[in-house]
């Protein structure tokens, strides 16, 4: 399973040691404000192990990160198939760090690095990413990217509940784009 490197950030497999600050990430309530709920430490568990698995088997997935000159964990970001159910297909990027990564540009870096792999190495036609409307912090982080977004695509996420989280966005970045604007 490949690292990704960065200036500063390693994308690498899921240790252990990740476990506690995952955890504890996926129950801070402003890390998941734009969820429909906190995670327990059981689910936490359970994504951690599968997206191990996923790395494991296909050589790419939701990667851990790690701020290279310190070790510490900060959060996951990488590649995934969008949710079943969704009227929005292909692979899209993510990311999710703890509050104290917040505001270093180490979502917009690893997403970065996670979108470089999937067009140069995976060669994928398009990557997309999703989040709510009401998500203005990770939609920056979507266009600067170069990623756009047109209304069209919105859509109430079908597993989520209604309310605020219900209406999703979804940002596109072909890979003729990506490879112009590099």
């Amino acid at each position: 399973m490949p690292e990704l490197r960065t200036e500063r950030l390693l994308l690498r497999a899921w240790r252990e040691s990740d476990f506690e600050p995952w955890a504890a990430l996926n129950a801070d309530p402003e890390v998941r404000a734009y969820f429909p709920d906190l995670l327990t430490r059981e689910r936490s568990r359970e994504a951690m192990t599968r997206y191990q698995a996923d790395l494991d088997r296909r050589g790419w997935g939701w990667w851990a990160v790690e701020v290279r000159a310190t070790g510490e964990y900060v959060g996951v970001t990488g590649l995934g198939p969008v949710d079943e159910g969704t009227p929005v297909d292909g692979v899209q990027t993510g990311w999710r760090l703890v509050r104290s990564a917040w505001g270093h540009g180490y979502a917009t870096e690893a997403a970065r690095a996670a979108v470089a792999f999937g067009f140069d190495t995976l060669r994928l036609p398009e990557i997309v990413a999703v989040t709510t409307a009401d998500n203005l912090r990770s939609q920056a982080v979507m266009r600067r990217l170069g990623m756009t977004h047109d209304p069209a695509d919105d859509f109430d996420h079908p597993r989520v509940p209604d309310g605020p989280l219900r209406r999703h966005v979804t940002y596109r970045l072909p890979a003729a784009t990506w490879r112009t604007e590099r």
